[in-house]
């Protein structure tokens, strides 16, 4: 389940001027490099403020898209792009509900927020993806409960282009020190587990772009 979303990609947050928070984003961003797992920033809006060398070999098969990419948005990559379920792997229920259930509780509470307005016209404009908002959501919640679209300390199936990890899980992690929280900035890491052993085949063959599909939650408007 992945569409090509409508509108533009929101600009990422400014970063403030000054010598000490540069300084700082700039030793971070080495420390990133240290991890041999994929690893990002972002701030509340899912911007990529910076992402490690792992980050971007996990993502570096994804074919380019005008709004989605995942190193500009990570959430707009997880709904929106149509190559999000070639790596994310379980895509719908692990990756894709979460995330729409994190955006729809942001929503709730920070309705007047013009990014989050911006994507919520996105996913409206997009008829399956709307269904997936409004029927496939409150469903998968009933289901799996609240609790379920917590990210950290989840455990998601990737499927790494590395055929030495292939098919895998990760932990997530999610961390927050005191420079990045003033920000409003975190860090998001996928911590890599041993792959897992061989199972039947899921990857469906890439859809050209702007193809459609349906979420398994909710009924296809062609039945």
């Amino acid at each position: 389940m992945a569409h090509q979303a409508g509108g533009q990609r929101p600009a990422p947050r400014p970063v403030p001027d000054t010598c000490g928070t540069q300084a700082y984003l700039q030793d971070y961003a080495a420390l990133l490099e240290f991890l041999s797992c994929p690893s990002m920033v972002v701030d509340r809006h899912w911007n990529v403020v910076m992402a490690n060398s792992a980050f971007e070999t996990l993502f570096r098969g994804v074919r380019p898209h005008p709004t989605a990419m995942p190193g500009d948005n990570f959430r707009r990559f997880v709904l929106f792009h149509p190559d999000a379920g070639e790596v994310l792997g379980e895509h719908e229920p692990g990756w894709c509900l979460p995330m729409l259930a994190q955006f729809r509780s942001a929503l709730e509470t920070s309705g007047h927020d013009h990014e989050l307005q911006a994507l919520r016209r996105d996913i409206a404009q997009d008829p399956i993806m709307e269904a997936a908002y409004r029927q496939g959501l409150p469903h998968w919640i009933r289901a799996v409960g609240e609790a379920g679209s917590r990210l950290d300390g989840a455990v998601r199936l990737l499927l790494h282009p590395d055929p030495r990890r292939g098919r895998t899980e990760c932990r997530i992690v999610e961390e927050a020190p005191q420079p990045l929280r003033e920000l409003g900035y975190r860090r998001l890491t996928m911590v890599l587990r041993d792959p897992r052993p061989p199972a039947a085949p899921v990857r469906r063959p890439r859809r050209p772009r702007g193809a459609t599909t349906h979420l398994t939650v909710v009924t296809s408007p062609d039945s």
